[in-house]
């Protein structure tokens, strides 16, 4: 592939990896990682409510890494109450993978700003065979693909297995118990999930502009030596 059009491509990962890194630091500052809506089940009992009666116990929540806010509902109104994770709510939850939900966004902006900043220089300088070049734009963007991938993984089960929201609901709700009504992952969860499939697209990306994935076995690996050399 021409020099240029090799240029242009990494370019234009670069990009899409600062962009990533733009995205995830956005996101992480948040409360739209989970919008939600909780019942009242202790009010709905007492009076039996049913159909449209029932719509007067519903709440809703929404939170993100740092903190959130919900609407208590229970027959009389809605009530707002703004909560914090740190440190209010780090003896009710799982709090070994929120944390570490917290420190893959930070490792996934740096290795996509390590990653925007390789790119470039492979596109305007003359890098080094060694992570310099081809190998470290694979690393790098595989490592921050990883963490995307990871963050998915453990909020998800964060929500989903370990009932975060139902934990919420009820943090200082002495005689009043609340249940998940429905919950859905907002803005900020998706961001990560594009960023992931960017990064994923950038190491398509590198393949595209002539190099062979690492490890990769080659049936001429001098002419393979030889090409690389003249392309830089």
């Amino acid at each position: 592939m021409p020099a240029q059009q090799k240029k242009i491509i990494f370019c234009i990962a670069g990009v899409f990896s600062f962009a990533c890194a733009l995205g995830t630091a956005a996101a992480m500052g948040t409360q739209l990682w989970i919008r939600g809506t909780i019942l009242c089940k202790t009010g709905a009992l007492l009076v039996n409510a049913t159909g449209q009666e029932l719509e007067k116990f519903i709440g809703e929540i929404q939170y993100g890494l740092f903190y959130g806010e919900r609407v208590r509902q229970c027959g009389l109104g809605g009530r707002p109450f703004q909560f914090s994770f740190f440190p209010d709510l780090l003896k009710i939850i799982p709090a070994s993978i929120h944390v570490s939900v917290i420190l893959f966004c930070t490792v996934l902006i740096v290795f996509a700003l390590v990653g925007t900043g390789f790119f470039m220089y492979n596109a305007f300088g003359s890098p080094y065979e060694t992570l310099h070049g081809p190998v470290g734009l694979y690393l790098w963007t595989f490592i921050a693909c990883s963490c995307g991938c990871l963050i998915l993984i453990l909020f998800s089960s964060e929500v989903k297995i370990h009932h975060l929201s139902e934990k919420i609901a009820n943090f200082k709700e002495g005689s009043f118990t609340f249940k998940t009504h429905g919950e859905q992952f907002a803005d900020s969860f998706w961001i990560i999930l594009g960023c992931s499939l960017v990064h994923f697209m950038n190491a398509l990306l590198i393949r595209f502009a002539g190099f062979e994935f690492p490890f990769s076995k080659s049936k001429d690996s001098a002419t393979t030596t030889g090409a690389v050399d003249l392309m830089y």
